[in-house]
């Protein structure tokens, strides 16, 4: 199951790595669009907002275990590349006692610090107990959400983007039921969506375990894989906390954001929220196919086949461009009815500001095109610095957005945030691939030049005695 991205056309092998993750990602939306249409439609309009004022402490948390998992994976699809199974079972081993440890702190923070923290949000009086509600359920789940996360990286990193496809496809299913459940029959409130959600992805996680063990033999792990080796475990500590600090810087950006447009009310927290969902759905292929880029570059760094990092970097920047050109002409003309999926027509307010929101964006989306492609590339690339310094970018103009914009300007200053934060993470992404370009284009020539060498070399002689 497990797949070499070092050998055959890098765009087929890129599109075709990419589509399991676009239907796996567009089924992982599943879970937050689920909750968002039965909260909004059974419950109201307060408990949506109750939600999505809950919505920047997720993706702070959880952004960090996701970007975490990236980069823990990156040292397995490198030693795979390399075709070192041993190492590369050492790196999956360590990578999952790191995540535990994740798992451990944010069940931890998450719930025993839900209403603190959604207070230094601003979060408004009549939202609280249903957020401090849905979150402490969601992150009594950490464990299961950041198995799977570090299952499926792992899975990934070999080239196999199918198997974490099927059980996004079952918990999906099972969420959507669940949720129906136990916000309906059940009476849970905004804690069934919650649960839900825990309750699909640790299925997910248990079946994934039982797929591996028959199907996978690759990563079958012996007790000596246990063993902790302290140069990989610094090195996988390294890339796993630092892509989890840059998720975690552009999460404490879209925090600070919330803080803003929460005290513009009950009304534009709904818009937010549901345009927010329609906007994150709407982008999975563009993510897609950066995260595809992430493990294609991993292997082929691993090696050394710096003509087919460029290959395929070019070839997916115009893929991801066009794919934006789509989707921004498919928001234009059904954003509005997007947006009454969730809210229903008696709230034409929030239909129009969440309009807004979609229509401005979706207008901007061939700059975070680029933005997925590179950042992703020189992640694969093991570089660290320029991702987070462009997570750092954009932290700072979603921080002056949401504290000093929003406030002067209203709602839209809500809407310009994302495209000021694309443009400012951009720059240092942009400049940091620049040099890796030409270290890249005189490691080509190099390798091109000794598999000529390698030709003549090996040619048969001419015999000059005959």
């Amino acid at each position: 199951m497990a797949k070499n991205l070092t050998v055959g056309a890098p765009l087929r092998l890129i599109v075709v790595f990419t589509l399991p993750l676009l239907i796996g990602n567009l089924f992982q939306q599943a879970y937050a669009l689920a909750d968002t249409i039965v909260v909004g439609r059974m419950i109201g309009v307060d408990a949506l907002a109750a939600v999505g004022a809950s919505g920047s402490l997720q993706f702070l948390l959880f952004g960090f275990a996701m970007g975490a998992s990236a980069g823990l994976a990156i040292p397995v699809a490198r030693a795979f590349g390399a075709g070192d199974l041993p190492g590369m079972r050492r790196a999956v081993t360590t990578g999952a006692w790191i995540s535990l440890a994740i798992a451990v702190a944010i069940t931890l923070i998450g719930t025993l610090g839900a209403r603190w923290l959604l207070s230094l949000l601003g979060t408004p009086q009549e939202l609280m107990a249903q957020s401090t509600t849905f979150l402490a359920v969601f992150f009594g789940g950490s464990l299961a959400t950041v198995a799977f996360n570090y299952l499926s990286a792992v899975i990934r990193a070999l080239g196999d983007s199918t198997t974490p496809l099927l059980f996004l496809i079952l918990a999906s299913v099972l969420n959507v039921i669940l949720v129906i459940v136990f916000i309906g029959p059940v009476g849970m409130g905004v804690g069934g969506a919650a649960l839900a959600t825990v309750v699909a992805q640790l299925i997910s996680v248990l079946l994934c375990l039982v797929l591996i063990w028959r199907r996978m033999p690759v990563l079958h792990l012996g007790r000596a894989d246990w063993a902790i080796d302290p140069p990989l475990m610094r090195a996988s500590t390294n890339l796993g906390l630092t892509l989890g600090f840059q998720m975690s810087i552009i999460a404490i950006g879209t925090a600070l954001l919330q803080y803003g447009i929460n005290q513009l009310g009950t009304d534009a927290v709904a818009a937010f929220t549901a345009a927010m969902r329609v906007d994150q759905t709407a982008v999975v292929p563009l993510a897609s196919v950066g995260v595809a880029m992430t493990t294609y570059v991993a292997q082929n760094a691993g090696a050394r086949q710096a003509r087919r990092i460029l290959v395929g970097v070019r070839q997916a920047t115009l893929l991801a461009v066009g794919l934006s050109l789509l989707l921004g002409v498919a928001i234009f003309f059904g954003g509005t009815a997007m947006v009454r999926v969730f809210v229903g027509d008696g709230s034409p307010r929030v239909v129009a500001m969440a309009h807004e929101y979609l229509i401005i964006n979706a207008a901007l989306y061939a700059a975070l095109a680029v933005l997925f492609v590179i950042r992703n590339v020189l992640q694969g690339l093991g570089s660290t610095a320029a991702p987070t310094m462009a997570g750092v970018a954009e932290l700072v103009a979603r921080a002056i957005i949401g504290l000093w914009v929003v406030e002067r300007v209203g709602f839209i200053g809500a809407i310009l945030a994302a495209p000021v934060a694309w443009f400012a993470a951009l720059i240092p992404l942009l400049g940091a691939w620049y040099f890796h370009h030409r270290r890249l284009v005189a490691q080509a020539r190099t390798e091109q030049a000794e598999a000529v060498a390698t030709e003549i070399a090996a040619a048969p002689q001419p015999c000059h005695a005959c």
